[in-house]
């Protein structure tokens, strides 16, 4: 109730026919000898930075003179220094007690030393209260506007909490030492984090189990040196690794990224990132995007905003990554902005930020991509996520649903920092978009062999540009993330093979929790027909308007991929199968899969292919490969192959 009336009576000082009647105070100069003379000597302990000594010379004043507001004042600094906030708060109160007119920005610095202490609502009221009083005519004013801006938006956030339950990961991964800063494969099988237990950043890594549990964490050769290594992020399909390295050798600044790659499951061939990602400044904290398109990261290089900036740079159609750009002014502030976190989706970008309004120190942030390419305004995560300490990283598992996040909630008073990763629950409005992925296994289709090197394209429908490209590693496999909101088109191809194709049609409603598996047979490029003819290829991505022979635009790209089959093999010769589901007559459904067969045949001949080496067929629904009474089973019914049907001369 006292410091109600102590805000109202801020206020009322400042309104028309109101005043607060000053009471006595005695500056510096009309102290007594001795307390001058200590107040000189406090001043110089300040100077050296002494603020104990400072402190202590000052307890000696105000035990003399408790009016000796220069004193308090003083005071009320050394303690804001040290983070005493309870006891400065406690001598500015006390100072503006004795005047408000004295030294008025006291006012606004209140408030500045209540939003420390949480107290939100009070801070904004002394904040108001300095403004009414400058009136705009004020060196402070524009500064104390945003710091009003703040204490509303903290008291905001903390009058709507969100939902928070964190848990550990449990002692598997947390140990009594410290354990940071996690990084997962797209499937959330794979965690790499970094540890320091030994004075030393080094990277650890577990695997998860059947059961839900994660598995031991051990240290991951192959990556680990006698420097420090950490703030890593992981590719999609957990084999690459983008991470942070200070003072090491090769380093052109204090902190640059380096990667390495998982290859027959094991850690090796680091490398440093180089110019144009590094430079002779502090560059750090990577976050690659799922499709490996652009590589996010923190930087205080020239051409920022502000102390640190996030940055990205764009992979080139050569691989390599061009010059980074600054994600500008609606993410970057004056301040410091680091920790990025790109979602697998590409869109929704997680950063921590001491600027943009908050709780303190650094809060965590979520921004979404415009439809333009641009970055939204950054909103507040909310609390108890966020606090008035500091927040860094926050990642968040495919899905959406959980988030990690490091906290040293469980060291122990008197024993060293313990820093453990938690995860939670993370509330509907925070989450990233929906998606899934494919993963998939590339094989010989005669001989069952994995095959290394394919290239693997997925394509949005509508889009002229390629949404991921991938090879397959040494296993044969590959992952690939896939938001919602789209269809997609996929092709598998190698030299000496036939290509595959399949299609995700995502632009509707469909189950996130079950990601597509495949196993994709790759048909070696016939030196010479079996007995039994070679199989048919489903063109899954050449689709018609429905009921129609007419092909849609977007079958054109896969009908180029075939006219480009034919003309690097010139010895094969092709059939074009339609068939049709069930619906309907039988007659019309034969006219319809041999028209549609047609307009594939007089595509292929446009496109340069000579129509020798062509011929087409329709089997309308007599040659089903699914059953008709399911709408899943109709959808492949209805389908385009072609089929190798003769060899003739290269």
């Amino acid at each position: 109730m006292l410091r109600l009336i102590f805000i109202i009576s801020i206020f009322s000082s400042f309104l028309p026919g109101t005043s607060l009647q000053a009471q006595d105070y005695v500056v510096s100069e009309k102290l007594d000898k001795r307390s001058k003379k200590l107040m000189e000597e406090a001043e110089a302990l300040v100077r050296r930075q002494q603020f104990d000594n400072a402190i202590a010379t000052l307890n000696t004043i105000l035990a003399r003179e408790p009016k000796a507001i220069d004193a308090l004042i003083l005071r009320g600094d050394m303690y804001y220094s040290k983070k005493e906030l309870a006891l400065a708060e406690r001598d500015l109160e006390a100072v503006l007690a004795m005047s408000m007119d004295y030294k008025p920005r006291l006012i606004y610095q209140l408030g500045l030393v209540e939003y420390g202490l949480e107290k939100y609502e009070e801070a904004a009221a002394h904040h108001r209260a300095y403004l009414l009083r400058a009136d705009g005519h004020d060196r402070y004013h524009e500064r104390v506007e945003k710091y009003l801006r703040n204490a509303e938006i903290a008291a905001e956030l903390r009058r709507n909490p969100v939902p928070f339950s964190p848990e550990s990961m449990g002692p598997s991964i947390n140990t009594p030492g410290k354990e940071y800063l996690p990084a997962f494969s797209a499937d959330g099988r794979y965690l790499v984090y970094t540890v320091n237990y030994t004075g030393r950043e080094d990277f650890y890594y577990s695997e998860l189990k059947e059961d839900g549990t994660w598995s031991k964490g051990q240290a991951l050769t192959g990556v680990n040196t006698v420097e420090n290594e950490g703030a890593q992020s992981m590719s999609a399909d957990g084999r690459l690794l983008y991470f942070t390295g200070c003072n090491w050798p090769d380093s052109y600044g204090s902190c640059d990224l380096y990667y390495a790659r998982r290859e027959k499951g094991q850690w090796g061939n680091l490398r440093h990132a180089a110019p144009p990602i590094n430079s002779e400044h502090w560059d750090t904290q990577p976050s690659l995007s799922a499709n490996g398109d652009y590589l996010y990261f923190t930087s205080t290089r020239p051409g920022g905003f502000g102390g640190s900036d996030i940055w990205r740079c764009k992979r080139g159609l050569d691989g390599r990554f061009g010059s980074p750009e600054n994600l500008g002014p609606t993410i970057n502030t004056e301040g410091n902005e680091q920790s990025p976190f790109l979602h697998a989706d590409g869109q929704t970008l997680y950063f921590a930020s001491d600027t943009h309004p908050g709780l303190g120190d650094f809060d965590i942030f979520i921004s979404r991509m415009l439809l333009d390419g641009s970055w939204g305004e950054p909103k507040n995560i909310g609390y108890p996520i966020n606090t008035s300490s500091g927040e860094g990283t926050l990642v968040v598992s495919l899905d959406g649903k959980k988030a990690y996040y490091t906290t040293d909630q469980n060291t122990k008073e008197g024993k060293p920092l313990d820093l453990d990763i938690y995860q939670f629950d993370l509330y509907w409005e925070a989450r990233p978009q929906p998606l899934t992925y494919v993963e998939g296994r590339v094989l010989d289709a005669q001989t069952d062999a994995v095959i290394e090197g394919a290239d693997v394209l997925i394509t949005a429908e509508g889009k002229t540009t390629t949404f991921a490209q991938v090879r397959t590693l040494d296993d044969g496999t590959f992952l690939i993330v896939l938001p919602m909101g789209e269809n997609y088109a996929l092709e598998a191809s190698r030299e000496g093979y036939l290509f595959y194709s399949d299609r995700f049609e995502l632009a509707g409603a469909f189950d996130r929790e079950k990601p597509y598996r495949l196993s994709i047979p790759l048909q070696p490029v016939p030196e010479e027909l079996s007995v039994n003819g070679e199989q048919p290829i489903v063109l899954k991505n050449v689709l018609f308007v429905s009921g129609s022979a007419e092909l849609l635009p977007m079958s054109e790209m896969e009908l180029n991929r075939l006219v480009q089959l034919l003309k690097n093999h010139l010895k094969l010769n092709i059939r074009i199968n339609g068939h049709t589901d069930n619906v309907g007559d039988d007659t019309a459904n034969q006219v319809l899969s041999e028209a549609r067969a047609k307009s594939v045949y007089n595509y292929l001949i446009k496109q340069g292919i000579a129509a020798e080496r062509l011929s087409y067929k329709g089997f309308g629904e007599s040659q089903p490969i699914a059953e008709n009474d399911t709408p899943e089973g109709r959808k492949l019914n209805r389908r385009t192959e072609f089929e190798v049907i003769s060899l003739g001369e290269q």
